[in-house]
């Protein structure tokens, strides 16, 4: 499915952005202190282009060796270019990976053939074990954390923040071989000293679950800075649980994932990465995290999380440090959510075969609005396809509103939304409200932390039982007089 040529490392995806002339170098000194987020959010505002500072200030005042890539995923295309494609083609891929996650059965030898991308794709995710790689290029066993251009994005930040990590863990009772079942999950980091990190993910995510299989044993884990493009987006995607996203990124890049083994932990990394901190999670070690702006443009509250113990940092010779920043809505994330919305409509139809489109609008934090329309064929048909929302996916038990409209919507206009509540919603009949259920616990609106209700509005034509009185015609002019007028004002307006 990839229309752009493989892309094994960072360094091969940015060589592509700049020969777009989508990559703009920096040579001025830039704080990592505010200075370097204030830029960065700035272009991406703007549609500008992925941003390398080549003198990175740090908190002393002296400059970083380390050059910093900011803004990386800051536009749709970029995402898109990431995953191999173009913008346009991303439903596409989309399709390709629902087929791949649930095939068909092969009728024949023609459709056999037919399936050949989809094996070589299948092929591709099994990793590949190698014994030197670029990322062991140099191996420090007393790494200084403090001398990495690690940014502090906001003046209310506790302090300097990891942003762009691929955690890697692995469940006890594995091996460090067992790659299938390994999680890699962005988990923010901040770091609180030379050689200690506190690492803040949640409890129904991966990494969480893995900690709690170690119990009283300390945990390995490895932190890749700079990973490749397929990486970087395969570990962002919401992808079920029993999908490891170290294999699933082979998919996504049409080549195998090379690891090496790390030189401190029981752990695989990858290969081409621009830098990995490996180390230990120790029983009971905890510190607390926070405050940090989150993406939904407040400060989170501090809490105790997790921290690792830094045991060696592995880099290339002349290493990238990739950072990003979150915040209210544009920020990198909500820009890679928007093309995730495409990429997973498909999966979703396999569950919900009536799904015709699914909006999460950015501005609501990527994930907590979802705006639904659906081919309706019977009645509570809309509130079948709330519950199933809800309940798909991890991620989506944090969308707080969905919203249900009739296949004639388009559900990313705000000018259809409003008109169908207006016209095809009551509140007192077509409203579901649901109690205590899960909720990100950076949601400060909800009364209880990480408890809280939803709410699902039926903005669909209402048919039997659902309603007693003749429903409205939707008014539309005859195509013929639509024509004519077409015909008629040509060139004048």
């Amino acid at each position: 499915m990839r229309t752009l040529p493989p892309m094994p490392d960072l360094r091969a995806y940015l060589a592509y952005l700049e020969g777009q002339g989508d990559l703009l170098r920096i040579p001025e000194p830039v704080d990592c202190r505010l200075q370097m987020t204030a830029v960065a959010m700035r272009a991406l505002g703007a549609g500008g282009p992925a941003l390398r500072f080549d003198a990175p200030v740090l908190a002393d005042g002296s400059r970083a060796q380390v050059p910093v890539v900011a803004n990386l995923f800051g536009t749709p295309g970029r995402v898109a270019a990431g995953l191999g494609i173009a913008r346009d083609k991303v439903g596409d891929l989309g399709a390709f990976l629902a087929a791949l996650r649930a095939p068909a059965p092969v009728e024949g030898m023609a459709d056999a053939l037919s399936r050949w991308p989809m094996l070589r794709a299948a092929l591709a995710a099994r990793p590949r074990v190698v014994r030197r790689a670029p990322v062991q290029q140099v191996v420090d066993e007393a790494p200084d954390l403090t001398r990495l251009p690690v940014q502090t994005c906001w003046p209310g930040d506790a302090g300097p923040l990891i942003t762009w990590p691929v955690v890697l863990t692995r469940p006890n009772g594995t091996e460090a071989e067992d790659t299938a079942r390994y999680n890699a999950g962005v988990y923010r980091a901040q770091v609180i000293g030379e050689n200690r990190v506190i690492l803040r993910w949640l409890a129904h995510r991966g990494g969480a679950g893995h900690h709690r299989s170690w119990g009283d044993a300390p945990m390995p884990v490895a932190l890749v800075l700079g990973a490749d493009p397929a990486l970087l987006l395969g570990a962002a995607l919401p992808l079920p649980e029993t999908v490891s996203e170290l294999t699933f990124s082979g998919a996504l890049r049409g080549q195998r994932t090379e690891l090496v083994p790390a030189r401190t932990v029981p752990m695989l990394v990858p290969a081409s990465a621009e830098m990995v901190l490996e180390g230990w999670v120790h029983p009971g070690d905890t510190a607390p995290e926070g405050p940090f702006g989150d993406h939904t443009g407040y400060y989170n509250a501090a809490e105790p999380f997790p921290v690792m113990t830094v045991t060696a940092m592995t880099h290339r010779d002349d290493p990238l440090y990739l950072s990003t920043a979150t915040g209210r809505p544009p920020d990198e994330p909500s820009v890679i959510g928007e093309v995730f919305n495409d990429l997973a409509l498909p999966v979703m139809r396999q569950q919900i075969p009536e799904l015709v489109d699914l909006w999460l609008p950015p501005a609501a934090c990527s994930y907590r609005i979802a705006v639904v329309s659906i081919a309706k064929r019977y009645p509570g048909q809309a509130r079948r396809v709330m519950t199933a929302l809800w309940g798909m996916l991890a991620q989506f038990s944090y969308t707080k509103m969905i919203v249900v409209t009739d296949a004639d919507v388009d559900v990313r206009n705000w000018d259809d939304i409003a008109w169908v509540l207006a016209t095809r919603y009551d509140p007192g009949r077509d409203t579901v409200i649901l109690k205590d259920t899960p909720m990100d616990y950076l949601d400060f609106a909800s009364p209880h932390e990480g408890l809280a209700g939803k709410i699902g509005l039926d903005a669909t034509t209402k048919i039997g039982p659902e309603t007693t009185r003749d429903w409205g015609t939707v008014m539309a002019q005859s195509p013929e007089a639509e024509a004519f007028a077409e015909r008629l004002l040509e060139g004048r307006l």
